[in-house]
């Protein structure tokens, strides 16, 4: 786990288990980063629609 911002591929790798029947903390686990990040991932990005990864 580290402290520096997601990247453009661990975005997507968000939105891919989201569209399944993954929680946030097995999202966390896939791509190694703390739970509290994938949370405040998907609140911050969150459109209509979803998850937007390209907003981020």
């Amino acid at each position: 786990m580290s402290d520096t911002q997601l990247t453009q591929q661990q975005r997507y790798r968000i939105y891919a288990p989201g569209k399944g029947n993954h929680g946030q903390r097995e999202i966390a686990d896939i791509i190694g980063c703390h739970p509290g990040t994938i949370s405040r991932e998907l609140r911050r990005n969150r459109g209509m629609k979803g998850y937007r990864p390209r907003q981020a």
